[in-house]
Order: C-alpha cells, then sequence, then structure tokens
C-alpha cells in the first residue's frame, strides 16, 4: 500500500499562532481559556472560551486583496495553511503539479451576521398577521446584508480561500461530520493520495461557533460548561466533577504527501499516518452509544488497518504510547470514550497514556481533530504527552492514565487520535514515527 507522510503542520489557536508557541504553553499546562470579549456574553449561562486573540490573517497571505474579506473560519484557515505550506518546503519546490495537489478539508460554516438578521426580521414582522412579510424582509436584507459576508457563511468557503492563495487545482472535498470533521477529512485525504489522484493533499480543519448563536445553541443543548470559578477550571475532563465542554475556536493544517513524492523533492517526513477508522453510532443525535461500540470500531479499524494488535507488548510494552483523547470534559463523553478504550485495549488500556487537549484549550469542533493530530505529532518529535490539567478530582469510575496536570516525558513511536461528533460520527488515526525502509 502506498505510505502516507506528513512533511508540514500549522495551526492557529487560542494558545497561540505557531507551532512552537503552542506547544511549549501546552506542556507547561497553561490554560487560554478566559471571559469572552468579542460580544457581550455577560446575559449567557456560559461567559467564557478559548478565544484566538492577536491574530492578523493578512500576514500569512500574498494579497490581502485577492480574498476581499474572508470570514473568521476562512482566516484562521489561511494562517494555518501557510505555517504547514512553509515547512512542508512546497513552495520551493519548482517542480511542483498544482493539478496533482488536493484539499480535504473538515471546515465548518462561517459567522451569521446575528445582530443584522435579528433586526431584519423584527423589522419585517407583521405584528397583525403574525407572520414574517417576505417582501418586507428582501426590501430590508437587502440594505442591510453583506453580500460577500453571507457567501462566506457557507462552508465550501475556506477551501476556496486556501486553493486560490496556493493555486491549487487537484481534488477538492469539504465535510462536516461536527466534532468528527477535520479527523474523518485527513483520514480520507490519505486514501485520495493511496488511490493515485494525487500526489500531494493539503488537509485538516477550521471554525469558530464563538459568536451569539454558536454560544446560544450549545446553551440550550446544556452542553456547555457554566462552571461559576476561574475560566482556566472550567474545562476538566475525566474529573469527577466534570460539567460539560468550554467552547474554542482556531484552525489545524497539514501537509501529506506519498512517501515517493516526498523523498523525491527531498522532504523531511515528520510522521506517518498508518491507520484511519470510522463507524457510526446509529443512536441518538447527541449521545454516543453507551457501550461505546462506535468509538470503539473506528479506534479498532483504524489499529486493524495500521496492522497493530492492540493487546500485544512489544518489549514489554504497548505498541501504543500515546492515546490524543475526544475528551469533551461531558458526563457522558469521557466516561465512553474511557470504556471504548478499554474494550480496544484490554489489559494493556491502565498502561496507555490518554489525555485531552481540550482541558486547555476548548473544543475546536470541526477544527478539534487536526489541532489534536499535530498534537500527536509533536509528541512524537519531542517525546513530551502533554497533560489533562485540571484533573485534581478524579472520577473513581475513569481509571486510565490521564497524564495529570504536568507534561511527561517519555519515548512515543506510535499515537492515536480519536474525534467524535455529533449524530454519532466517529474517526480515528493512527500515526507513527517515519523510519525509512530498507
Amino acid at each position: 500500500m502506498t505510505r502516507v507522510v506528513i512533511t508540514g503542520m500549522g495551526w492557529i489557536t487560542p494558545l497561540g499562532n505557531d507551532l512552537d508557541t503552542v506547544w511549549k504553553r501546552m506542556c507547561n499546562s497553561e490554560s487560554a481559556i478566559a471571559t469572552i470579549d468579542r460580544f457581550d456574553a455577560s446575559s449567557f449561562p456560559t461567559t467564557f472560551a478559548g478565544q484566538v486573540r492577536t491574530f492578523d490573517w493578512k500576514q500569512y497571505v500574498k494579497d490581502a486583496s485577492a480574498h476581499r474579506a474572508p470570514a473568521m473560519n476562512s482566516q484562521f484557515a489561511l494562517g494555518a495553511s501557510r505555517q504547514a505550506w512553509d515547512q512542508s518546503g512546497l513552495g520551493n519546490f519548482e517542480d511542483l503539479n498544482l493539478d496533482r495537489v488536493g484539499i480535504y478539508l473538515g471546515a465548518g460554516e462561517g459567522v451569521l451576521d446575528f445582530s443584522a438578521h435579528s433586526l431584519i426580521d423584527t423589522h419585517s414582522w407583521d405584528v397583525k398577521d403574525g407572520k414574517i412579510n417576505p417582501v418586507e424582509w428582501a426590501n430590508y436584507a437587502s440594505e442591510n446584508l453583506n453580500e460577500w459576508g453571507e457567501v462566506e457563511q457557507e462552508p465550501n468557503m475556506p477551501l476556496w480561500h486556501v486553493a486560490k492563495e496556493y493555486g491549487l487545482q487537484g481534488p477538492s472535498f469539504n465535510c462536516l461530520t461536527a466534532c468528527a470533521a477535520s479527523t474523518q477529512a485527513i483520514g480520507e485525504a490519505v486514501s485520495v493520495l493511496q488511490s493515485g489522484d494525487a500526489d500531494v493533499m493539503l488537509s485538516g480543519g477550521t471554525h469558530t461557533m464563538l459568536h451569539a448563536l454558536g454560544i446560544t445553541g450549545f446553551n440550550r443543548l446544556t452542553a456547555l460548561s457554566t462552571f461559576d470559578g476561574d475560566p482556566k477550571k472550567a474545562s476538566r475532563p475525566f474529573s469527577k466533577d466534570r460539567g460539560g465542554f468550554v467552547m474554542g475556536e482556531g484552525s489545524g493544517m497539514l501537509v501529506l504527501e506519498t512517501l515517493e513524492h516526498a523523498l523525491a523533492r527531498g522532504a523531511t517526513p515528520l510522521a506517518e499516518i498508518v491507520g484511519f477508522g470510522s463507524s457510526a453510532d446509529a443512536y441518538r443525535i447527541t449521545d454516543l452509544h453507551p457501550e461505546g461500540r462506535g468509538p470503539a470500531a473506528a479506534i479498532r479499524n483504524a489499529l486493524e488497518q495500521a496492522g497493530i494488535d492492540p493487546t500485544s507488548l512489544i518489549d514489554g510494552k504497548p505498541p501504543v504510547q500515546y492515546i490524543s483523547a475526544h475528551g469533551t470534559s461531558t458526563q457522558e463523553n469521557d466516561s465512553i470514550e474511557t470504556k471504548a478504550i478499554k474494550l480496544v485495549f484490554g489489559e494493556n488500556a491502565p498502561n496507555v497514556p490518554v489525555s485531552s487537549i481540550k482541558s486547555m484549550m476548548g473544543h475546536l469542533i470541526a477544527a478539534a481533530g487536526s489541532v489534536e493530530l499535530i498534537t500527536c505529532v509533536m509528541s512524537i518529535q519531542t517525546n513530551m504527552l502533554v497533560p489533562t490539567i485540571n484533573l485534581d478530582n478524579p472520577d473513581p469510575d475513569l481509571d486510565l492514565d490521564y497524564v495529570p496536570n504536568i507534561a511527561r516525558k517519555a519515548q512515543v513511536d506510535c499515537c492515536v487520535s480519536n474525534s467524535f461528533g455529533f449524530g454519532g460520527q466517529n474517526n480515528t488515526l493512527v500515526i507513527k514515527r517515519f523510519v525509512q525502509e530498507n
């Protein structure tokens, strides 16, 4: 089978906007969760989030005018993709065939102009009939909505911006399978490369739901934390007193290449993607199956594709050295993900470190999986495991090694990255340290 390697990475996150800064902050157990200042959230049940700050997308593009007015999700994608593209060295490769370079994103929708839409709705409401007057609505909307802003709400727009920036003309896809989107995008991008339809794929995710409508929706679902203490303590994956997830935002992008293409141009592989598993719970929209059957199937399928027996030992140790958990800090996810890991790894489960970076930056929704996969690559590159912070009150029913509070030095050669989305979409990737075979 065609081998696929990662040759470039980049991220825009609440913890920072470059690989080294974010990695150092995670290893120092820092939190980026703070009071929302993008809009007035003081009357909301949740007033805090992992917000991207001090970010200027224009410094990451050749000509900002070519992109007009990209929405925030597109801005994040442009920033993360520039880092990945530059690290890969593709920009200096004169023989790059842009027809053979594709894109696969797990990109969320843009930001609705909530204030404008609310005003339009109220202005066009016919009190007498108790209905919206469509003619009034259209007339008022034409005066008050920005047409480019409306276009930017479409989840395919980050893909357009990235393709335009680099002139990429190969296979082009976007998926939005909720919180599993960017992991699915990367896994399916690998399939595109293995099928021979491209030599290079720029893949990852981007999303923000950090706006009035997004926070309102998740508050009404009772999924968000309403913690009334220090916001930095709000995200508490695997804790007994965990009380819901914390919203985050950002983008993670990776350059994937066939090994043949990467070596031919003299690139240095950062890691190799060796397995991808996907499953559906076929259960409920907002809940995982209580027995963990969907997540377990995705993890098991990814490991099988990678040729790894999770219950085996190599020199007396499990064959996987780290699991980047979906780890949302909700009661349901953390207990069911733990159960799924036990189902797959058996007696090895207690000896495989697991942690959730959502404890430090919140849940990046569609972008979560790609950022967490980059974390796995950085673990292999540095032989460090980032912690699950705020794990001061362990849940006695959750008994795995969650790397509590403090980063840990460890030999890391193989990682699993989990993403589970609303609707029961489950996706898992397996990566290994790159080793050149003779």
